[in-house]
């Protein structure tokens, strides 16, 4: 099954495993979506919703995404944050409107959140977390009480070992091909230094150890992003 998952993406530049059908992943994503615009306050700031679809549908056509149909919402929520579905959809809170102090920063996350889509991290997450799943049931299997023992610990191990680092690296990839769109819609990439500072510096964090994060500590981000900009002369 791994095997006949690889698959190289040409746009990351290494192979990917995912198992995960996209058609189904999709079908996921527009439920998912559906369930958000039922249980989240939609925002009807006229201003904010034009400004997302605005710089969303250029940094869409900057990533030569336009062959989905993209539908862009605002939450009512003071936590800066935006978020994207294989769907298609992306929301973006007022959070984060309200922090950002230009478009240009508003770019670098989009840019970031459509390069989900475009490095298939959703499908290649979901297709690790499976086969972890599969791999700890299958050690479980007829050991008794404790298997069980063995598998809580199991799937903490496998969580930190596998699941958490690979979302950093997604993470990270996310950043490099979202300066790329930033660049190609004609937005600063310098600016992505500085909303990264904005977002270290708002929400204030207690120090949480990067290795237990699903994101890299902003100085990790930050130092990545800087020598990625000048190494591409951006």
């Amino acid at each position: 099954m791994v095997l006949a998952g690889c698959a190289y993406n040409e746009t990351l530049g290494r192979n990917q495993l995912v198992i995960m059908d996209d058609s189904a992943l999709i079908q996921a994503s527009q439920a998912a979506w559906n369930q958000t615009l039922q249980t989240q306050k939609v925002s009807n700031d006229r201003a904010m919703n034009d400004r997302v679809r605005r710089v969303g549908d250029r940094l869409v056509q900057a990533a030569g995404l336009q062959n989905r149909n993209w539908t862009y919402a605002v939450f009512d929520d003071a936590t800066p944050n935006a978020f994207v579905l294989p769907s298609g959809h992306m929301g973006v809170t007022t959070g984060l409107l309200r922090l950002v102090r230009n478009d240009d920063q508003l770019a670098t996350v989009i840019g970031h959140e459509i390069a989900h889509v475009v490095g298939r991290h959703a499908a290649e997450r979901s297709s690790t977390s499976s086969l972890t799943q599969l791999a700890l049931g299958a050690l479980q299997s007829g050991a008794g009480d404790y298997a069980q023992a063995v598998g809580g610990l199991g799937g903490i191990g496998a969580q930190l070992g596998i699941l958490l680092p690979f979302s950093r690296k997604h993470e990270l990839e996310a950043d490099r091909l979202g300066v790329d769109y930033m660049v190609r819609g004609g937005y600063r990439a310098s600016e992505s230094i500085a909303l990264w500072q904005l977002m270290a510096a708002a929400q204030n964090r207690a120090g949480r150890p990067e290795f237990a994060s699903t994101h890299p500590s902003d100085q990790t981000r930050i130092a990545a992003l800087q020598a990625y900009i000048t190494e591409r002369g951006y």
